[in-house]
């Protein structure tokens, strides 16, 4: 088992270090976005070959292929058609030594990341344990749920960008009128039911650092924090910041 996670600590090392190379010559660090989800994907199914097969293993590989491939499609539709993003834009212009932050803040950091959040996946890939039980059923569902806010949500909110009569103004409906963020919440989702998979083996439940290292960053770091700054102040940002759940949807408080 211990050669099988430094062998995927070294794969995370090398696969972070080409998207390194490919953001410099594409002279854009939101690439980065794209190669975090397909990184999941790569980096399952080298432990999932590198390991005992079972029934779990090859449906906790499905999900997190799912959830990976349709992030990055998304992203890559999204940001490939315009300028660099503008949180990544602005890092390049704040940096005194833009290249090595981009490599340590960006890239490896990211990377470490990645690997600690799939920690729940390369612990049923490293088990042995194979019979499905009821918590695994209830870890599909909570997935399901999750997959459903964050895909519907990016779908609604690409929608309503593309209409030229809602430039200027706020995303407020669908999923978007009971939670600020419902595709963020979803992502978060996703993994706590993804760690529900790993939780019915012996020590599993230790995996939890996986989905909580996720929802940390979402919701105080890297997710929910930087969007909210960039809308901070606007009239109806801050109407809708007081009648919408930031994270977890809810129905909306009459004013």
């Amino acid at each position: 088992m211990t050669s099988t996670f430094i062998i995927l600590a070294l794969a995370v090392f090398v696969y972070m270090n080409v998207w390194f190379v490919i953001a410099v010559f594409m002279k854009r660090n939101d690439v980065a976005d794209i190669a975090w989800g397909l990184g999941f994907v790569l980096m399952t199914w080298i432990s999932f070959l590198l390991s005992q097969h079972s029934h779990r293993s090859m449906l906790v590989s499905i999900l997190v292929t799912i959830w990976g491939c349709r992030l990055a499609w998304h992203i890559a539709r999204r940001n490939l058609q315009k300028p660099e993003d503008s949180r990544y834009a602005a890092w390049r212009q704040e940096w005194r030594h833009v290249y090595l932050r981009s490599y340590l803040q960006i890239f490896l950091l990211q990377g470490f990341f990645l690997y600690v959040i799939l920690l729940p996946v390369l612990f049923i890939h490293a088990s042995a344990v194979a019979s499905l039980t009821f918590l695994d059923a209830v870890g599909v569902l909570v997935w399901l749920v999750g997959f459903l806010f964050e895909s519907v949500g990016d779908h609604q909110l690409k929608s309503f960008l593309r209409d030229p009569a809602h430039k200027g103004t706020m995303m407020t409906r669908g999923l978007w009128a009971y939670s600020r963020h419902p595709n963020y919440f979803g992502e978060v989702t996703q993994w706590w039911g993804i760690w529900l998979l790993a939780v019915s083996m012996p020590w599993g439940f230790a995996t939890i650092v996986g989905p909580i290292t996720i929802t940390v960053l979402i919701l105080f770091v890297s997710g929910v924090p930087l969007l909210e700054k960039q809308y901070a102040g606007r009239p109806d940002f801050e109407a809708y910041k007081q009648r919408t759940s930031i994270f977890v949807p809810w129905f909306q408080k009459r004013m």
